[in-house]
């Protein structure tokens, strides 16, 4: 296939290689290169499946070989491991323990530059993804058949999602509607801001009705979270709070007439939560996974392999890469410092290769109650999905420095394993859907919206609804719900699910001495960096290639 350089699109780095599947649904992506620039065909359906892949896979070859990306690291640079990264690594919910790894120290100590190589990754990605998006629709613009309708809507979603990621994470976006030539422009703040309400307003007529898109196809409550999402953050972008529309918009995804929190919060983690119902009526956009057809170091895999290490039980997949671990301000949400569930100090821990299999594991470590289901019983919250016990290691809450995968606990949220206990057929690269929309953020925005209108009583009453979904054994009283207790709430229901960051900056904690943890500012106890980290900086690599585009203030 022939890659094309789109001169003036994003970047001069920026290659088009775009690879459109011959695919009639979105559970079978097996996917061939059709390249718009030197074929003149054009096949409608397998480039509409193509604007979904683009946010599982990041090339023509599965793992790697021909990226989507040229001059980028294929593995590091897709499109949900890059947007993951930028919204996790920083934060208070885990930590990249190989500290030697490019941009790694500057992501754990919040200290990066406009030379930063992940940010360029995740500004590129999106920058792509709306390229391919903008020349679907511009194919598709003069098509009245009512599945064509329909297409360009969930496309128009798509591309304001990523428009979305842009305002969150860098304040602007280079900006295009069309697939031309020309520069993309500078738009940032109440102007994408509007642009990214507008789109949605528009297309969402045009959706499925809620619940009734196939598994993987965004319906009109992925449209209403998504708008909520952003009207949540409305102050954090335009200066000006919108409480009123984020509640609104939660308030008609809850009461959409299809979607349910699920009653076991592990199942919207595993290797089958595409078929398991209970999982499938929460999760309302997922990123579509599969051991054989989608193979990719950017999805499920990362989340899966990168919180495992040799010597687990239960990993579900047979490469544990040792990277992420739960850093102690995530573990502290669920446990008074002094009651983690630990193995003693004095204990003496067998060798790895003195157990012989995963209940051996089992049944030493539960004399200490440091399985994960010994953690999830004494936090009292099924979200406390920890391990903290041998296999692989004895782990310390103590480390006087990030030195390895013991520095921490190990989190087992993400899982390639079947409800029913067994394992998958794809050992090494997971099953495990991401869901990238599911109806617990509805109730938790509407939540935080009714607690900042003054309405505690109602904010209340929706943290007791979801808290009772998750097996809690303690519900908060009315004066226990604060704005920091409604931050918590939020790491606790969706910590390493790629959203933290924006959190911790609407509620002025990210950059502040208002909230402080471990390693924050670079330092054991955290102290506060400076707020021009509020946004990530445009790559030089663009300003350097675009002089419509304008760097963020302090870098």
């Amino acid at each position: 296939m022939k890659a094309n350089y789109l001169k003036h699109i994003f970047s001069a780095a920026l290659v088009v290689a775009v690879s459109l599947g011959n695919v009639s649904c979105i559970n079978d992506l097996d996917i061939s290169s059709i390249d718009p620039q030197s074929s003149s065909s054009f096949d409608q359906d397998a480039a509409f499946v193509k604007q979904y892949a683009l946010l599982g896979l990041t090339g023509q070859k599965g793992l790697a070989g021909t990226p989507d990306l040229d001059g980028q690291d294929e593995g590091e640079s897709g499109f949900y491991r890059t947007i993951f990264n930028c919204q996790e690594l920083p934060t208070d919910e885990c930590v990249w323990v190989w500290q030697d790894n490019v941009d790694i120290p500057q992501f754990t100590n919040i200290a990066w530059n406009s030379s930063s190589q992940r940010t360029e990754w995740v500004y590129v990605r999106l920058g792509y993804d709306i390229t391919q998006m903008n020349f679907f629709l511009d194919q598709i613009a003069d098509n009245t058949d009512e599945e064509s309708v329909r297409q360009r809507a969930e496309v128009r979603f798509l591309r304001a999602l990523h428009y979305a990621y842009f305002l969150d994470l860098f304040g602007k976006a280079p900006f295009k509607e069309h697939f031309d030539n020309e520069l993309p422009v500078e738009k940032g703040g109440k102007d994408l801001y509007d642009f990214i309400q507008k789109e949605l307003d528009e297309c969402v007529a045009d959706m499925y009705e809620p619940g009734q898109a196939p598994f993987g196809r965004a319906d009109k409550a992925a449209n209403w979270l998504l708008r909520a999402r952003v009207y949540l953050n409305a102050e954090v972008y335009t200066g000006t709070a919108d409480f009123e529309n984020a509640k609104l918009y939660a308030d008609k995804v809850i009461n959409s007439g299809y979607y349910e929190l699920c009653d076991d919060y592990k199942l919207m983690f595993m290797a089958d939560n595409d078929e398991n119902q209970k999982a499938m009526k929460e999760i309302i956009l997922p990123i579509r996974q599969d051991g054989m057809k989608t193979r990719n170091y950017g999805g499920s895999t990362y989340l899966i392999c990168g919180t495992r290490t040799g010597g687990m039980p239960h990993m579900g997949t047979t490469n544990g890469w040792s990277c992420l671990i739960a850093r102690n301000a995530l573990v502290y949400k669920f446990f008074d410092e002094d009651e983690v569930p630990m193995i003693p100090e004095n204990a003496e821990v067998p060798g790895q290769s003195d157990f012989a299999n995963d209940e051996a594991i089992d049944s030493w470590d539960a004399q200490y109650g440091v399985r994960t289901q010994d953690m999830i019983e004494a936090a009292g919250d099924d979200r406390a999905m920890f391990y903290s016990g041998a296999g692989g290691g004895k782990r310390t809450m103590d480390p006087k420095s990030i030195t390895g995968f013991q520095s921490g606990l190990s989190i087992v949220k993400w899982q390639n394993i079947r409800s029913d206990g067994a394992s998958t057929s794809h050992t090494e690269y997971p099953d495990t859907d991401i869901p990238l929309f599911r109806l617990a953020e509805a109730y938790l925005t509407r939540a935080e919206a009714n607690f900042r209108l003054n309405q505690k009583s109602l904010a209340w009453e929706d943290i007791k609804t979801l808290r009772a979904k998750r097996g809690c054994t303690k519900q908060p009283t009315l004066n226990e719900l604060t704005e920091m207790y409604l931050l918590d709430e939020w790491s606790r229901e969706f910590y390493l699910e790629g959203r933290r960051r924006s959190d911790l900056i609407r509620f002025d904690c990210f950059t502040t001495d208002k909230y402080l943890w471990d390693w924050k500012g670079g330092v054991k106890e955290g102290k506060s960096v400076s707020d021009i980290y509020n946004v990530y900086p445009i790559p030089a690599t663009d300003l350097n290639n675009n002089n419509n585009m304008h760097q963020n203030e302090g870098y």
